[in-house]
């Protein structure tokens, strides 16, 4: 694991990608013997002309059947998808306010996402503003066991007692979220890009947004959501800072094996299967240069469910293209971090923010 901390990365290549997917063009040819024409009947006399018209036949007419083409299974799950959208349809609406502490208050919010009911908390610090914002976006969770002040919500309050205003969404088949289509987790990064058009669209209207600076956005993802954040970045998201912490691979075939041997099976075929030119376009490893962000890199040496490997090469990666990148390992610390390295994390992350988002 690496040891050092990188502000912003050099020009050095570090070694050749992961093979890209090659366009095979495949050329069919057939040919077939000449087909001698039906002659048409003869007849040594013409028919005589009915005058019956009752009598006459009626013409019969073939119906040409409609065919419809096969729905592409893929469609609006590549970076250039999510590109090219639009998002922001719709308002989010807030509960009344929870007095958390001294230094926050909580708000619960639902929004729509693509027509689904998507629900989430935020933590609106006290002051005046502008606030930066940090959306904190949560690992995998069984959904039966899910809860909104899920265990990411430590990290949600520690950065709005630093003075950042926070949103925190559940996602789409997260209850009380209402259910959505989901392959390769692209609804998450979907729900999260309507929050960020949500979030410009009611920054400086009265109520927990007023104060909310829209220049100023961050993401915070852990495991999963470390994973979300990629594709957000990706897909060119107004985000200018973005903590990457013990997270999923840039590479969808690689998180989907790994996702496969998880559930023993049970999830991850469909991805796995999908045509290798086809997941180059899903996969955010091959818009890594295209990313404008800055990025935090943390992961745990201890971590057991999440190779840190991949948060080495990531951040090889991202140096060789010259990105704003730093990148920190914890020896000891597994995959949700639970001694001293976690407060080291806060620390860090609120530092990144302050310098990429500006102070609180």
């Amino acid at each position: 694991m690496i040891r050092f901390h990188l502000t912003r990365a050099g020009n050095n290549v570090l070694g050749k990608y992961f093979a890209t997917p090659i366009l095979v063009s495949i050329l069919l040819s057939a040919c077939s013997g000449p087909v001698a024409p039906t002659p048409f009947p003869t007849t040594s006399a013409k028919p005589a002309r009915s005058t019956n018209k009752e009598a006459e036949p009626e013409l019969s007419h073939t119906a040409v059947p409609t065919i419809s083409p096969t729905p592409n299974p893929y469609s609006g799950l590549t970076i250039a998808d999510l590109r090219s959208r639009s998002y922001g349809a719709g308002w989010i609406q807030f509960e009344s306010e929870q007095r958390v502490s001294s230094r926050f208050s909580r708000y619960l919010f639902e929004y729509p996402s693509d027509g689904v009911a998507t629900h989430g908390f935020l933590n609106l610090p006290r002051g005046e503003g502008p606030f930066p914002m940090v959306l904190v976006l949560h690992g995998y969770i069984d959904p039966e066991e899910y809860e909104t002040l899920t265990y990411t919500a430590r990290y949600a309050d520690s950065l709005a007692a630093e003075g950042f205003l926070v949103l925190h969404p559940n996602y789409r088949n997260y209850p009380p979220s209402e259910s959505g289509p989901n392959f390769f987790r692209v609804g998450y990064a979907v729900d999260v890009l309507n929050l960020i058009a949500l979030i410009e669209k009611q920054a400086g209207i009265p109520g927990p947004l007023e104060y909310a600076d829209p220049q100023s956005i961050g993401l915070f993802g852990h495991s999963m959501g470390g994973g979300i954040a990629l594709r957000v970045i990706a897909s060119q998201a107004p985000v200018q800072a973005a903590v990457l912490y013990g997270s999923m691979n840039a590479d969808e075939h690689l998180n989907f094996e790994k996702i496969f041997e998880w559930s023993e099976g049970e999830r991850g075929l469909f991805e796995l299967n999908t045509p290798a030119q086809t997941l180059a376009s899903i996969s955010p490893f091959y818009y890594l240069n295209d990313i404008q962000a800055a990025i935090s890199i943390h992961h745990g040496e201890d971590d057991k469910l999440v190779p840190p490997a991949w948060s080495d090469d990531l951040c090889q990666r991202l140096t060789a293209l010259g990105k704003i990148v730093e990148c920190f390992s914890y020896p000891g610390e597994p995959h949700t971090f639970i001694g001293f390295g976690s407060i080291e994390l806060i620390e860090r992350a609120v530092a990144f923010y302050q310098e990429h988002l500006g102070p609180p």
